[in-house]
């Protein structure tokens, strides 16, 4: 005779989560154009025709990983209002952390006094912020934490092969974060996601041990056509499907923040979007760069300090990169 057995107890939480608040620290280094085209040969017109980039940020030699996770971390603490005393969860998404282990999350939770949250890395390259912003609403609302930090950071400079004229001038270096906390009423849709690793080949970092074997470091890599064509349609296609799980339409969106990856992704992905000319579009790489993991917050906070979008505001995120991996869903901004 078959005993039945106990009856587990699932944790609970809140009915919803939203974000409180957003930070961001960018590379202290400002490199125009002007002055990538003494690294590589190309020039001021090629860059910006094919990327809209105008100048990117780089990281100096005081600033690392942990330290930009840190600053970016203490403002969006600060300007949620939240007591760091109640975030018990970190999630850092990035490529940038040179050891397997540790993670750098319990770096950032040790850098922040606080006080034995969960803490975990994540690997989704340009999409990881928004992989972090969906299993932090999952954490929220299933109850295992109440409030987390996700944070996006990256200092690709240090990972650039400077004689590729093709990806050199792309990066930029820097960290966004939010604190995502329960609430009423909904602040973060469903997410949209998912990954085609038969595609992994397309933009890819040399293996770290046989880079340094050969004496070298290991340096980034990628297809660039193939990569435009797959974010002009396929991800183009996933926004529609971030925004129809969301139970939103086109015209009742406020703000567009894509991944930071390249202007021309961004035009040919609104224009099968079709969206109102009322939405503001985030356009930071002209200024930034690409900064994979740490694209979203960074743009995001700058909207807010612009004030081209306000709290409360409606905003679609789109993250994708190598995996090739993708992420999106529609957020309430703090």
């Amino acid at each position: 005779m078959r005993i039945m057995s106990a009856t587990i107890k699932a944790s609970q939480g809140a009915p919803y989560s939203r974000i409180y608040g957003v930070g961001g620290e960018r590379g202290n280094r400002v490199v125009d154009n002007a002055e990538m085209c003494t690294i590589i040969d190309s020039s001021d017109e090629w860059i910006q025709q094919r990327t809209g980039i105008v100048e990117r940020r780089w990281a100096t030699e005081d600033q690392t990983p942990l330290s930009m996770a840190l600053a970016a971390s203490r403002k969006a603490i600060e300007r949620s209002g939240i007591d760091p005393a109640q975030i018990n969860a970190v999630l850092v998404a990035t490529g940038s952390h040179t050891r397997q282990f540790p993670s750098l999350a319990v770096s950032v939770a040790a850098g922040l006094g606080l006080k034995d949250p969960a803490a975990t890395d994540l690997s989704a390259a340009c999409a990881g912020f928004c992989y972090g912003v969906s299993l932090a609403d999952s954490m929220v609302r299933t109850g295992t934490a109440k409030n987390v930090l996700v944070v996006g950071v990256e200092i690709l400079t240090r990972q650039t092969d400077f004689t590729d004229r093709g990806t050199a001038f792309l990066f930029g270096d820097g960290a966004g974060a939010v604190v995502v906390g329960p609430s009423e009423t909904p602040g973060i849709g469903p997410v949209v996601w998912g990954s085609d690793g038969e595609s992994a080949d397309v933009i890819w970092s040399d293996d770290w041990n046989e880079a340094f074997a050969s004496g070298k470091k290991p340096v980034i890599h990628m297809e660039g056509n193939k990569v435009f064509r797959w974010a002009t349609t396929f991800i183009a296609e996933k926004t529609a499907e971030a925004l129809e799980a969301a139970g939103l339409k086109p015209e009742e969106l406020d703000v567009f923040i894509p991944h930071q990856a390249n202007n021309r992704i961004t035009d040919s992905m609104l224009r099968r979007m079709h969206l109102p000319e009322s939405v503001v579009i985030s356009r930071d790489i002209r200024q930034m760069g690409n900064s994979s993991a740490a694209s979203i917050p960074i743009a995001m906070e700058a909207l807010l300090e612009s004030g081209d979008a306000k709290s409360g505001d409606t905003a679609l995120v789109i993250g994708f990169g190598a995996g090739l991996v993708y992420a999106g869903q529609v957020v309430v901004l703090p």
